[in-house]
Formats: structure tokens, sequence, C-alpha cells
């Protein structure tokens, strides 16, 4: 959710359209300054402000101490249903937090020694090993300081303490042998020169400018596939929250138990979770480790920790804004701030602005010309970098950047009432889990600096709808308990990438980002000849979709797109080939259905016409019954699950084209349903011919198909059919290498596959 929720949304507008017709007209052309300053007291206390304390009640981020009795309940509940995945990440969420808070609210001397035996036990399970001898020690010693124990409970205790001690002995003499990687991929490093301008960029790789194209990066060689061009850090990164977060009123208590990514990663490093260390301040933020967790603390989330239930209302946006001033620090967002107003200034004067673009522009001066370089010409990765981002304020629409203004407004103002302002101004010492106190006495308007703060954000915020940064992974679909792992791309976090944010959008991109945890890797999907601009793709992809949907969904980041594809089809008369592959059939000679609302057969002695909107409705049912399907298959009933996708088959073979992307799809589940019945033959058969439609539609050398090829190799695998597995995973590794690099899970899980196969004994693969 990167905009707040939809009620504050309402509210901002209903504010917005009762504003007098004047103040509406110099809002919408005021500077971001005048902006925070004429709109820092149009957020009423007894209306907008009332209204969005009400809403963050729903966001439930405090610690609610019968939430752990309810965690604990439905997670025997599930370990009972043998759903062990699920139930493991709800009693993560009270074990360790349970002991912590006995040990601190004064629980018996008598049974404290056995809770903290189940303490150690649970850090030695997660691998924390010098946690778990800590804790064997104060259980040694509590023992010590009682005197003898004779009894048989002590007696097990004593045992107990003895066999976990000798535990933590083994795994600290002989650790598990760190996972070799495999191959000579994985043992080859990557040949990286980094860029003396630009910070984390590749050699091979220029900065330039150009009033069309403005900042973008171009290949000062020829630049291979597979070649890596840019390895970068974000600069801040806000994990996107579950909509399960944000529950509708209720007068009684509820907790949801659908996970979300806010359960299964880091909400710093990004790094799945085994056992999350939860904050002790607020029941939202959780981490992979206490040193994630202390680093977050001391950096930002200190002041965030009592903001969460406002953070989460305000959307993903704000609180990437609030989090980008944390790490900046006031002092660097004062200088900036300041400057931008001395350049809002020049661009009033035509010379000044003349002069700002001709030395921008001025290839022979390098990079120092260029926005967001340093005075040497340096481009880093930097607040600086972030800040000089284009906001285009004045493409917003007035009600957008009114309803970011009230936001920040809000923040700004919640900072001040509860005594945090001291804190983001860098004023304050941190104190560990120390939650600030409210001031006694708060003005309702909002000092000069906490204004430089609310007008920062609001660049910001409006910065990121061009130029925020989706964080994705590969994630399991369904349960993932299976033989063959279904994986699918997910969105995990939002995050500003100063260098990543240069590239400059192609509807046919030469470049792919892959991301671990919060760094970024962009590598060249294709050659790419010395000059050529590099390109990213922002999601309307020429594979996926029409030129003109295409252009419609790129025109929010406020540019008409003219890149080749764009090009090459609409000059073209011949419809694409997106829209013949994912078009209607018709029902009785199957022929491409053609039109706009009245689609008529193509075939000129059946010409049968029907609405484009019953077709449509007929697709929706389909949908609907393959959602079924799996629903089904979740359920365990696959024999269910197979007639009715067989059925669906059927329907969809009198509607859509055979190369529609459904029909691949229907293919994908069938074989996925087959898998988990252990008919390897059947289910690589359908995957097959899903590869098929997927290749038509990406092409061969795609990352799509990559993925789909990985999971052939499983099925492979699994089924024994060793020579076509070796053949599926060397196909699979070439494209995958290209797009994700050696370090990817996916590529250790082919490498450790080929070699498991090519240690059978010979006689066995020879009859294979």
């Amino acid at each position: 959710m990167a905009l707040p929720v939809e009620e504050w949304q309402l509210c901002a507008a209903r504010r917005w359209a009762a504003l007098d017709p004047a103040l509406r007209e110099r809002l919408a052309a005021a500077s971001l300054q005048d902006t925070v300053r004429l709109g820092c007291g149009l957020l009423r206390p007894e209306v907008e402000a009332a209204a969005l304390q009400r809403l963050c009640r729903r966001a439930r981020a405090g610690k609610e101490p019968a939430a752990a009795r309810f965690y604990r309940e439905e997670g025997n509940r599930l370990f009972g249903r043998r759903q062990y995945g699920a139930a493991g990440r709800l009693y993560s969420q009270v074990c360790l937090e349970d002991i912590a808070r006995a040990e601190s609210h004064g629980y018996p001397d008598r049974l404290l020694p056995k809770v903290l035996l189940r303490k150690a036990e649970c850090l030695l399970r997660l691998g924390r090993l010098q946690e778990a001898a800590d804790a064997l020690s104060v259980v040694e010693n509590k023992i010590a300081m009682d005197g003898i124990m004779t009894t048989p409970t002590h007696q097990t205790l004593l045992e107990k303490l003895s066999q976990l001690k000798v535990k933590v002995h083994e795994k600290e003499t002989c650790p598990e042998p760190a996972q070799e990687a495999c191959g000579d991929i994985q043992r080859e490093s990557e040949i990286w020169e980094e860029n003396d301008s630009i910070s984390g960029a590749s050699s091979s790789l220029s900065l330039n400018f150009d009033t069309d194209r403005g900042r973008h990066l171009v290949a000062s060689q020829d630049i291979l596939p597979g070649q890596s061009l840019l390895k970068e850090e974000a600069f801040v990164s806000v994990l996107c929250p579950g909509e399960s977060l944000l529950l509708q009123d209720s007068s009684e208590t509820a907790w949801d138990t659908r996970v979300t990514n806010a359960d299964l990663y880091c909400h710093r490093c990004l790094r799945q979770l085994l056992a999350s260390v939860p904050c002790c301040g607020c029941s939202y933020a959780k981490y992979c480790s206490q040193k994630c967790a202390d680093t977050a603390w001391e950096q930002y989330h200190r002041t965030e920790c009592s903001l969460g239930p406002l953070l989460l209302t305000l959307g993903v946006f704000c609180h990437v804004a609030f989090r980008t001033i944390l790490l900046a620090g006031f002092p660097e967002v004062r200088r900036l701030v300041e400057w931008s107003h001395d350049d809002n200034k020049d661009l009033h004067n035509p010379e000044a602005r003349c002069k700002r673009v001709s030395e921008a522009a001025d290839t022979r001066a390098g990079t120092r010309g260029i926005p967001g370089c340093s005075n040497d010409g340096q481009y880093q990765s930097s607040y600086q970098a972030v800040f000089k981002l284009l906001p285009h304020a004045e493409k917003h629409s007035p009600e957008h950047k009114f309803l970011c203004m009230l936001s920040v407004v809000a923040i700004c103002r919640q900072l001040q009432e509860a005594g945090l302002e001291a804190a983001v101004l860098n004023q304050e010492s941190s104190k560990k889990w120390s939650r600030p106190k409210p001031c006694e006495e708060t003005s309702s308007e909002l000092s000069p600096e906490l204004k430089t703060v609310a007008e920062a954000m609001l660049r910001h915020v409006l910065q990121l709808q061009c130029n925020a940064q989706a964080i994705t992974v590969m994630q399991e679909a369904g349960s993932g308990d299976g033989a063959v792992v279904n994986k699918k791309p997910v969105r995990l976090a939002t995050a500003f990438f100063p260098v990543l944010s240069l590239l400059n959008h192609s509807c046919s991109p030469n470049i792919s980002v892959s991301f671990s945890g919060t760094a970024a890797t962009v590598r060249a999907s294709q050659p790419i000849p010395s000059g050529q601009e590099v390109l990213h793709c922002y999601g309307p992809h020429r594979c996926r979709m029409r030129v003109a949907e295409r252009q419609q969904l790129l025109r929010q980041y406020f540019f008409e797109c003219h890149c080749q594809a764009c090009l090459e089809e609409l000059e073209s008369d011949v419809k694409s080939v997106v829209a013949m592959r994912n078009s209607f059939c018709c029902p009785t000679c199957r022929a491409p259905m053609q039109g706009e609302d009245m689609l008529c057969c193509s075939n000129e002695a059946c010409a049968i016409s029907v609405s484009r909107e019953s077709l449509s409705h007929r697709l929706q049912d389909l949908q609907q019954q393959i959602k079924n399907a799996l629903e089904l298959l979740r359920a365990r009933k696959a024999d269910q699950a197979i007639k009715m996708l067989q059925k669906c088959q059927m329907e969809a073979g009198n509607l859509l084209s055979p190369e529609h992307l459904l029909m691949g799809e229907m293919e994908d589940h069938l074989a996925q349903v087959y898998a988990t019945l252990g008919k390897w033959q059947e289910a690589a058969r359908h995957l097959q011919r899903s590869i098929e439609i997927v290749e038509m539609h990406h092409g061969p050398s795609s990352v799509e198909i990559g993925h789909e090829l990985f999971k052939l190799a499983q099925i492979l695998f699994n089924g024994f059919a060793v020579s076509e597995a070796l053949s599926t995973i060397e196909r699979a590794e070439e494209i995958l290498l290209v797009h994700c690099g050696p370090q990817s899970t996916q590529i250790q899980e082919l490498q450790e596959m080929k070699t498991c196969l090519l240690e059978l004994p010979r006689s066995i693969l020879q009859r294979t």
C-alpha cells in the first residue's frame, strides 16, 4: 500500500473541496516550501486529526499481552492439522519473547532454571550458540547458588543442562560445514572494475545528460549478456506491510493469523526470518537478529516505534520519506532544503536557468555539471543524490499534492505532540528501548525545524511516484511442502536507489535487475554495444501488453514512451503479437475474434459476432473456477482439482486463443497437481506445454522461461529422468545466470541437482 488508506484519501479530498477557491489556486501553484507553510494550519484537530486517530486504532502495532495466548492456541491448532510451517510462525511470535518477559517480571526462582533451559534449547536450534551458552551459564550458576538438589525434578534439570552443554560444545568445535559452492560457476568470482565517477557502477558505464533524456547511463564499451553493470545498496528501504494489518473497526479484540511479508522477512535487512527477534516497544517490527534490531533502533526505529499505527495508515511512501529523513540526519536535510530554496530563486532568472542547463549538457565538463554530482564530478549513492531526484511537483495533480502535504504535516504534528522533535533533529542521545514521553504543552503550529522536515518529506513522497524501486523476491507459492517448489516474484519492499534511478525506461529493456536483501544487482540481458543507452523496464513490457496499454500506464511517470518497441508497434498497421496471442477465439470455428466492443469472427465463412462484455464475463468465471481448483489442491484433494482443471481447459478451448497465457497457466497448474501425486512423467508433459506458451510470449532467453525450466528440472530430477534433467538444468542455468547471477538460490539448487545426478552409478546413468 504505497498511498494512505482509502478513508484518509477521502477525508483529504473533502478538505480540499471545502477550501476557498483562491486558496486552492495558491496551493496548486505553490512551491514545496509554500505548500507546507500554507498547509500547516489546514489539518484541523477536531476533524482531520481526529479521523486519522480513529484510523490508526485499526493498525495494531502496540504490545497486547492477551495476544500471546491467542497465537499460542492458534499455533497448537495448526500443529494438530499438520500445518507445521504456519504453526512455527505463530509460535515464534511468543516463545523467546515470553521467556524474556518472564525473567523481567520476577518469575519464581525455583522455576526459573526450567524456563532458561527452554530458552537455551530454542537458541541452540536457531544456531545462536553464544546466546545459548550464556543462558546455560546462568542456569548453572543458579543451580550452584541453590545448593545440592536431589529430587527427581532437579536431577532431570541437571541431565538436560549437561546434554545441552555437550550439544553447544559440539557445534562450537565442529560447526556445520558451510554449503560449498557447486560447480565452476560458483567458484569463479564475477569480473568487476568499479567506475571512478559512479558509486557501485561498472567501469563499462558512463553518466550522460541531455535535455530530452535527462540523466542516463550509457555503455562506454561493448557489454556482453550476463555482465554485471551495477551493485547498489538501497539508501533506504521499507518493508511493504500486509493488508491484514489494517483491520476493520471492531469492538472486540482480534488478531490476524494470516501470514504477510511483515512476518516472513527482517524489517531492516529483508533477510528471510526463521525465528524473529521482536521490537521491545511495538508488536510490528521484527528482525532476523539482535544486531539488526539494535542497529534499526539506533538509526531510525527509536523514533518510528511509537508512530507505527500512523505510518501504517499513511502508507509506504510516507514511511519511506520519513525514514529517509532519519537516516540522512537533520543537518544534511536542512542544508539541502536551504539549497533548494536558492535553486528555486535561480530558476526564476532566465539567464541562470540557461547557464545551468548548458553546464549540465556540456560533455566537456564531464559529470561535474550534472544534477546530483558533487563538485568533483562524483555521483554517489548518498542523501544528496536522493534529494536531487526529480519530484515533478508541477506535474502532480493539486489534489494529490494536498493529500501528501496533509499526511507529512500529520506526521510532524505527531512528532511534536509526542515529544520526538529533539530525536528527529539529532538533539537527543539515543537510549536503547526507551520510549519518549509526550510534551505537556505543545503548540498547534509546527516549529521552523519541523517545517523543514515536512518540506523534505513532501519532496520525497512526490519523488517516489517516479523513483520508487520495488524490491522483489522469488517467494514460494502455496504451502511449499511439495517435492516441486513453485515460486513467483513478490513485491517485498519499497526503496530509494539513487544510481538505479538513473536508468530510463524501455518496453524492451537490455538489462535485468535482481535483489539480495536490500542490495540490487543490474546485469545485461542482451549485448549492449558501446554508445548505446542502458535501459530498464518500469513494468509495462512489450511481451506482456499492447502498446496502448503500456503508454497509458507509463503516463503515471509523467512521460510519453518513445522507445524502439513502441515506435515499431505504433508505425505498424499489423495487430500486435501480444493482442493476437491473448485474444478471444470464435466459439464455433475457433478463429481469432476481431473488433472492439463487438467482436466478429475473422473467418469470413463463419461471420459470428459476440460482445466483448459477454466474453469477458465468461473469462472471469473461468478464472474463478481455476482459483477453486487451486483451493482443492491446497486442501489435498488432488483428484478433484485435476477434474476441475481439465473442465476449465475444455471451456477455455472454446473461448481463448491456443496461445493465450491462461492456457499455459492451466498446464502449469496441472503439472503442479500431478507432481503432488508423484506422477512425474505426466507433470513434465503438462509443464512442457506451459513452457511452449511462455516462450511464445516472453522469448527463449527470458527470465520467465528460466523460472519455468527450473520447475521442469525439479520434476525431471524427482522422476529420475537423468539425461532430460541434466539438459534442462544446463539450459535453465544458462538463462538464470544472465538474469540473476551465480549467487541466486535457484542457480545453487540447480547445481546441487546436477551434482547429485552426476554422482549416480554409471550403470544407472546408462539405463536412463
